[in-house]
């Protein structure tokens, strides 16, 4: 088997080397939105590091599809331990639906904005009745004229709290079955009726929101996709965000931030390098990043070559990935020992903390985006044809 790209790729992954190496001093810390995070983002955009494949006319570089140099991209920015720019619900799932499924005037009005980080959205989707069994939301939207009139409740909201706008699933068609009677809409977070409460979470931070709709207007064109077809939309979306919430290059990131660690920190006088229980559980979990790599080559080549079947593949990605990061970052909390349970504004803290706060950050990924649960019945019953789960009759 031959994992290498070819020859053809060896000049364009020097210039990749060429830009870091002239620009690293640029690079902010990872997801940076004050003013070196947007500059950052102008500059990775204008040399084709990210939305390189957005058409210009949308703010994008404008290359062509190039799956292999995308790939390139990802693995020097991991090797330099660089910020790869700005990534969150606006960028990484709403503006690929809309290159699919938006009007024209949608992606004139949205995409630039949100790929330079100046239009931060949210996403509507889960309900306090709806989470796993997303169909069965029940916040409405009313044609009153040329505006929908929203009530409602949203909850597990990401960055709710800061978002310019929401896009947001709604039942226009309460007759109909439920995955044909909703719709799609995007509106303004500081439209009057909106009732934005936090949620603080193990971490310490309001990472999720409740979010409440009463008499909320919203002007009837801000829909996208015909009225109805929310659900066909919403699942090309769950696509974009399942694949993106637990990266392989992240993963590879995070371990070589463990191995410095195990390199510096001592038990009894020892390197914990050296110790061998440590060292026979880096590598398992290195062998579990190798593997999540090598799957995600797998959807590249499927990618690549049409025909090929990796439904399977694209399948464990939010599964696996979501597990192992809380695994990795769990292990670097045990390599530190007792300093592993240092938080906040302990002195004692190790990468800022950085350790224990994704810990139980992917504590709660594993549950977001669908459970884990979920997600193997969904690779049991799609990727391995085995029997869909019985239904509960109610008595």
């Amino acid at each position: 088997m031959d994992l290498s790209y070819g020859s053809e790729y060896g000049v364009f992954r020097q210039q990749v080397r060429d830009f870091i190496e002239a620009n690293r001093d640029q690079a902010p810390a990872a997801g940076a939105r004050g003013p070196a995070g947007l500059a950052w983002q102008k500059l990775l955009i204008d040399n084709g590091y990210h939305s390189r494949t957005v058409p210009k006319a949308y703010g994008g570089y404008g290359a062509a599809p190039d799956i292999l140099a995308s790939r390139i991209i990802a693995e020097e920015f991991s090797a330099a331990q660089l910020s790869t720019g700005l990534g969150g619900q606006g960028i990484s799932m709403l503006t690929p639906m809309l290159l699919e499924m938006g009007s024209e005037a949608q992606k004139l009005q949205f995409i630039q904005p949100t790929i330079l980080g100046e239009m931060v959205w949210c996403q509507g989707y889960s309900e306090p009745g709806a989470g796993s069994d997303l169909a069965s939301l029940t916040t409405k939207a009313e044609l009153d004229g040329d505006e929908w009139v929203i009530n409602g409740q949203k909850i597990w909201t990401s960055t709710a709290q800061s978002a310019d706008w929401i896009f947001c699933l709604v039942r226009t068609e309460p007759q109909a079955p439920k995955h044909q009677g909703i719709s799609f809409l995007l509106f303004r977070m500081d439209t009057p009726g909106i009732e934005v409460r936090p949620l603080v979470d193990m971490t310490g931070d309001a990472n999720f929101n409740e979010v409440f709709f009463t008499d909320v207007r919203v002007p009837k064109h801000q829909i996208v996709g015909e009225r109805g077809q929310g659900w066909q939309v919403a699942n090309a979306i769950l696509g974009h965000e399942r694949g993106s919430l637990a990266p392989p290059d992240a993963a590879e990131n995070r371990l070589k931030g463990i191995i410095k660690l195990m390199e510096t920190e001592t038990l009894d006088g020892q390197r914990i390098m050296d110790n061998p229980i440590f060292r026979d559980r880096l590598m398992k979990l290195q062998g579990a990043s190798l593997a999540m790599r090598f799957n995600d080559m797998r959807l590249l080549s499927a990618r690549i070559n049409p025909g090929q079947d990796a439904r399977l593949a694209g399948l464990i990605v939010k599964l696996q990935g979501t597990e192992l990061r809380h695994e990795i970052e769990g292990f670097a909390i045990d390599v530190m020992g007792e300093i592993g349970l240092a938080y906040e504004d302990n002195p004692y803290l190790r990468g800022n903390g950085s350790w224990q706060y994704q810990y139980m950050y992917y504590l709660g990924l594993i549950i977001g985006g669908g459970t884990s649960q979920i997600q193997k019945n969904i690779i049991g019953e799609r990727g391995l044809d085995l029997p869909r789960e019985p239904k509960v009759t109610a008595n």
